[in-house]
């Protein structure tokens, strides 16, 4: 696949427990790809070695052609991938202007303003708390700020660990929202979440992992549609 990323095969143990044994899916130039499943299905594990946290013990992963297996995360960062990982990990005595100025630490010093004002025009709220200490902001805020921050590198993929993980019910649908404000920007998303309507609501295609492997694929409505889905995640 020439545009986008390709990932094939992965596989990965914490001190010999497999936590991935054999994950393949691709997300193509301009997509949303939702990549879903349980606590301990291997998700957070599997975007980890995409954003090169974790170095892949077997499998390939490319990017728009590039072979990026076992790259560090800076390489990765620079070649257009950033990670918004889980938790949202915002620098709390920072001002929200300092925890976006830090996302852009790749970027020249000229170029940081104009991508400040880029990410205040797409989260509003944020230009309204830019002096303020991210520690002092909601939930949902904070998040923003996490996505905000990964923007600034100008990413043309955006992975997403989580992100509404902790939200309230109204603040999860806005979230969403941006998201897709996000995607229609241009940049392309891997989405990972436990939210599984919601995300496959605005997904193109997702991917649902079991015990560390891709065990069901298809479009957004397809996966809706699926009884097995439905039954182990929908409650139906």
């Amino acid at each position: 696949m020439p545009d986008g990323l390709d990932v094939s095969g992965l596989a990965f143990a914490y001190d010999g427990a497999l936590a991935v044994r054999d994950v393949s899916f691709t997300v193509g130039r301009g997509e949303i790809v939702a990549l879903l499943g349980a606590n301990g299905a291997g998700k957070s594990t599997t975007v980890r070695m995409i954003a090169g946290v974790l170095r892949p013990q077997k499998g390939g992963i490319r990017f728009d052609g590039e072979l990026l297996s076992g790259a560090p995360s800076h390489h990765v960062v620079r070649r257009g991938i950033t990670l918004v990982p889980e938790g949202r990990l915002v620098f709390p005595q920072m001002t929200v202007t300092e925890n976006l100025q830090l996302g852009a630490h790749i970027k020249e010093r000229a170029a940081v303003g104009t991508l400040i004002d880029k990410a205040f025009a797409l989260f509003p709220r944020l230009a309204e708390r830019r002096s303020q200490l991210a520690g002092s902001m909601s939930g949902g805020e904070q998040q923003m700020l996490a996505i905000a921050r990964g923007l600034m590198a100008e990413p043309r993929l955006i992975i997403l660990d989580e992100p509404s993980l902790g939200l309230m019910p109204k603040v999860t649908q806005e979230m969403f929202r941006l998201i897709e404000a996000v995607n229609r920007s241009g940049i392309s998303v891997l989405l990972v979440e436990q939210n599984l309507h919601q995300s496959l609501r605005i997904a193109h295609r997702g991917y649902v992992l079991e015990k560390g492997a891709v065990v069901l694929a298809g479009t957004g409505e397809e996966l809706l549609a699926d009884s097995y889905v439905q039954r182990a995640f929908l409650g139906r």
